[in-house]
């Protein structure tokens, strides 16, 4: 029986071509900053997001973590939405780590807006009635979230907010790519709005490993020392740094085509009596449902038992993800089998 691993899209593998930049990577010390490849590779992405520098680092969860390092600190608040993946899936490195505390806020569809922000910032520190107050270090947004992207218009209110307040803002842009696409917007456009932003390499896009950190030229400087201080001084490193060139060169426009996977999929869930969803609701390569009779653990195991895997997130919700490891004939098949289930 044929599998197809919808659990997520960091389970691609490198291509042919990717792999064949990787063997011809040209290699030096990046601690020195002497790699090649990698200082190519933090140069595209600089130019790709509009700002001034860039940071290759290991993953997109040490990429924020050195953002809440240099943007709040110890005793600081990090806002920022009450799903978002540095409060669930980052072990709590911020606080752990970094000494910040992270404050999770109400939100449509995972979306941060100025109304839960303006309830939650803190008042102003300089006035001696609120000394033993926890001042509001930094905004934190993700985009995509749960596959939903954030309009221009609500990224127009949120780094106004945060220019008013003095507060700066990260962007957590594990999917920056796909939040592009699907909004209409250019990577560079969106990153506009933010001080620092980073995004992954290792998901939709393909790479075997590591993320971008992009912000200011002097917040990169600063997020090197942060960099080696947690272990991610990485030596000759260009030889994964080359995937992620090939990947941003070669993989982006290609996400329409997850995208549109998801859709289809979210339609033949639509049909399904064990499955409830509204298929306008999938906006990007992220399919969540909620199963109806039965709870979720079942039926994965049931679709696990037809070939396809997915991931139970929490009772009663299902999550399928496409990605290039899945071809538009897999979607075909994946319809079909969900159609007989």
């Amino acid at each position: 029986m044929k599998t197809y691993d919808l659990r997520s899209d960091t389970i691609t593998k490198p291509s042919e071509g990717m792999r064949r930049a990787m063997m011809n990577a040209e290699v030096g010390d990046d601690v020195y900053a002497e790699d090649p490849t990698i200082n190519r590779l933090q140069e595209l992405a600089a130019e790709l997001t509009g700002k001034e520098s860039a940071l290759y680092v290991s993953s997109g969860s040490m990429g924020n973590l050195i953002s809440i390092f240099l943007h709040a600190g110890q005793g600081r608040e990090v806002l920022c939405h009450k799903d978002s993946h540095i409060i669930h899936h980052e072990l709590s490195s911020g606080s752990a780590l970094a000494g910040a505390a992270l404050v999770g806020l109400e939100g449509a569809r995972g979306k941060l807006n100025t109304a839960v922000l303006e309830a939650a910032v803190r008042p102003d520190p300089h006035n001696p009635a609120n000394y033993d107050l926890c001042r509001s270090g930094m905004i934190e947004i993700e985009n995509t979230i749960a596959g939903v992207y954030y309009r221009r218009n609500e990224l127009e209110d949120i780094s106004a907010f945060a220019r008013v307040h003095k507060l700066p803002l990260h962007m957590d842009g594990a999917r920056l790519f796909n939040a592009a696409l699907a909004s209409g917007m250019s990577v560079r456009e969106i990153a506009a709005f933010t001080d620092s932003v980073s995004f992954c390499l290792s998901k939709g896009l393909g790479a075997p490993v590591g993320s971008c950190l992009c912000g200011s030229r002097e917040f990169i400087a600063e997020a090197r020392h942060i960099r080696k201080m947690l272990g991610g001084g990485m030596r000759q490193a260009g030889i994964i740094a080359a995937a992620g060139i090939w990947a941003l060169e070669n993989n982006v426009e290609r996400l329409a085509e997850d995208h549109a996977g998801a859709k289809k999929i979210a339609e033949a869930l639509a049909g399904r009596s064990w499955a409830e969803i509204d298929s306008a609701d999938v906006e990007t390569n992220i399919i969540y449902f909620r199963t109806t009779g039965q709870d979720s653990k079942s039926v994965v195991r049931m679709l696990a038992s037809a070939g396809i895997l997915g991931g139970a997130d929490g009772p009663g919700k299902v999550r399928l993800v496409t990605s290039l490891a899945v071809s538009s004939e897999d979607i075909d098949e994946i319809c079909g089998i969900i159609s007989e289930l």
